[in-house]
C-alpha cells in the first residue's frame, strides 16, 4: 500500500476522530490492516511483556451485533448530562464546535456495525484489574492502540478511538470469544474515508495548560 507524503508532525496532528466520512461501502482489505499492527506491535509495553491482543471484526453479522451495543450506548450517552454536545454550553464558540461533535457522534453510532472493519485491542490482565494506579496496565496497551490508527492515517484509512461499547464489555467479548482474563481498551471502526484530506483542529492555548518546574 502507499504510503501518504506525510511528514511526521502532519501526521501526528492530521489523525483525526473520523465519523461521518467513513466509507461505508468500500471493503478494507486484511492485509492492511495486519500492515497497521505489524507497526502497532512496535509500541513500548511495560517490562516488555507484550500482553496485547487484537480483535478484527469482519464478519458482518459479528459486526452488527457488536454495532447494536455501541448504538444503544451511543444513545444513553447523548441523552446524558456528559454527551459532548452540551459541554462548554456557556461559550458560545465551543459549544457550536460540540454540538458539531454530538452531531458526528450520533452518526458513528447509528453506522458502527456496518464499518467494514472494527479492531478491539485487548490487555492480558487477570479476571480483575488491579486496584489503584492502573497506569501500567494501560500504558501497555494504548500507545500501541495509537500507533495503529497513525499508521491507519499513513495509509489512507480513517479510525475512531471510542469505548462506549465498554459498558457492556461482557456482551461483548461473549460476541467474539475473547477469554477471561483480558480486557478490552477501545473499539477502533476503520475504513477508508471520504474527501481528501485532514487539518489540524483547533485547540486552546499552550500557555493554559503548561506547568513548569511547579503547577
Amino acid at each position: 500500500m502507499t504510503i501518504l507524503d506525510l511528514n511526521p508532525d502532519e501526521l501526528l496532528t492530521t489523525t483525526r476522530t473520523v465519523r461521518k466520512r467513513l466509507d461505508l461501502e468500500r471493503d478494507v482489505p486484511l492485509a492492511l490492516i495486519r500492515e497497521c499492527l505489524e507497526v502497532a506491535l512496535q509500541a513500548p509495553s511495560g517490562s516488555n511483556r507484550q500482553g496485547w491482543q487484537w480483535v478484527v471484526v469482519t464478519d458482518a453479522e459479528q459486526r452488527a451485533k457488536v454495532g447494536e451495543i455501541y448504538r444503544q450506548e451511543t444513545e444513553k450517552y447523548l441523552a446524558s448530562q456528559a454527551s459532548a454536545a452540551k459541554l462548554f454550553a456557556d461559550d458560545p464558540d465551543r459549544s457550536q464546535v460540540q454540538r458539531r461533535v454530538g452531531t458526528s457522534v450520533e452518526v458513528l453510532g447509528e453506522n458502527m456495525g456496518r464499518v467494514p472493519v472494527l479492531l478491539i485491542p485487548c490487555i492480558k490482565a487477570g479476571k480483575e484489574l488491579p486496584a489503584g494506579n492502573q497506569a501500567g496496565l494501560w500504558g501497555s496497551l494504548l500507545p500501541a492502540v495509537w500507533s495503529y490508527a497513525l499508521a491507519a492515517r499513513a495509509r489512507g484509512l480513517g479510525t475512531a478511538w471510542t469505548t462506549l461499547h465498554l459498558n457492556r464489555e461482557a456482551e461483548v467479548a461473549e460476541i467474539l470469544g475473547i477469554p477471561e482474563g483480558f480486557h478490552q481498551g477501545a473499539l477502533l471502526p476503520t475504513a477508508f474515508y471520504t474527501g481528501d484530506t485532514f487539518k489540524p483542529a483547533p485547540r486552546g492555548s499552550l500557555d493554559e495548560v503548561l506547568h513548569i518546574d511547579r503547577w
